[in-house]
């Protein structure tokens, strides 16, 4: 049975780092570690992916005007070419072709995934490696903005969704960061912090429902033994935290820069090697 601290400790910590630069899972794998729990158990693995859907559907209720408006926006394009000068056509085209890889490469080696990237080492050295990536991208954004190259939101292009989505796969290594890898590819093409940080929070909806429902799916069988009423409270405390996450992260980014978050990231990836190295936690 998974205790009501446990549940919600979880929940809490999945809520806040789902949606910021700094790898849910790798958060989740180290705290269930420090809870005593097995990372590689399949019914942890499903309450893993369960309340990442409350995670999902406080990015619905947030944005739900502006999904409204893409899906409104595609659909006309679809009946009607003079519709697709909308620059919300081609952005809806980017989050659907952009959530399309990840999908595929996270289906097909969903069990490599769930099992051995999820050791500890990996976790690790993904904090401290990715953290490089993060750098080079705000780096490169300088450079843009100094020269005027910055684009905004009616700017996204197809391309832009398509490669995005293609870098996003990185983010299944445990430790990576989904919204690491698309906010910083995204600052890289040239886009403002803003909208790379919207449209990794709409690359996210697809990519993340689905497997989330696949895998509480795949693992249903588990669940009891979890128990329903912590796995109730862990999801309501997701949901909770992620919306003020969400709210958080788009004020933050406006007038800050992703380097905030390498330091951390360094700071614990170091820590929990050291951990491991000195045998304190186990890698599994």
């Amino acid at each position: 049975m998974l205790s009501y601290l446990d549940a919600i400790l979880l929940g809490i910590v999945e809520g806040l780092t789902e949606f910021l630069p700094v790898s849910s899972t790798g958060h989740l794998t180290i705290a269930e570690k420090m809870l005593g729990l097995k990372v590689d158990d399949p019914a942890v693995t499903a309450y893993t992916a369960i309340i990442q859907l409350p995670a999902i559907l406080a990015t619905f209720i947030y944005f739900w005007r502006k999904i409204v408006t893409l899906v409104v926006a595609w659909a006309k394009g679809l009946r009607n070419p003079a519709e697709r000068s909308d620059p919300n056509y081609p952005l809806a085209w980017a989050v659907i072709i952009g959530s399309l890889p990840v999908g595929i490469v996270g289906f097909l080696g969903r069990n490599f995934i769930s099992g051995p990237l999820r050791s500890l080492w990996v976790v690790a050295g993904a904090l401290v490696l990715w953290s490089a990536v993060i750098w080079f991208s705000e780096r490169r954004f300088h450079r843009l903005a100094e020269q005027g190259r910055v684009r905004e939101e009616g700017d996204v292009t197809i391309a832009d969704g398509l490669l995005i989505g293609l870098f996003q796969c990185f983010s299944l290594i445990p430790g990576v960061s989904r919204s690491g890898t698309t906010i910083s590819l995204g600052l890289v093409r040239g886009l403002n912090r803003v909208t790379a940080t919207e449209l990794s929070f709409f690359l996210a909806i697809p990519a993340l429902t689905a497997a989330g429902i696949f895998q509480a799916v795949e693992a249903w069988n588990q669940l009891p033994t979890l128990g329903w009423g912590p796995i109730l409270v862990g999801c309501v405390a997701s949901f909770v935290v992620a919306y003020a996450s969400i709210a958080w992260l788009l004020k933050f980014v406006r007038n800050h820069s992703l380097n905030w978050f390498v330091g951390y990231r360094v700071l614990l990836g170091a820590a929990v090697l050291v951990a491991l190295a000195a045998g304190w936690m186990s890698a599994n």
